[in-house]
């Protein structure tokens, strides 16, 4: 399943299932919005993902 031209919001994406489907998701192509309560995981795993050569906005 392709998801270019996609935008997902994953809540509770601080670590665990969240980070997980996030990440999964960029690697699918979609740009995903990242929320959690904590920031600086957030910050880290957009990092992840661009690096990897996708879209994440925390």
């Amino acid at each position: 399943m392709k998801l270019q031209q996609t935008i997902v919001v994953v809540t509770g994406a601080s670590s665990g299932i969240g980070a997980a489907t996030a990440a999964a998701l960029a690697r699918k192509g979609a740009q995903v919005v990242l929320l959690a309560r904590r920031a600086a995981p957030l910050q880290a795993l957009a990092s992840e993902i661009a690096a990897a050569g996708g879209v994440a906005h925390a």
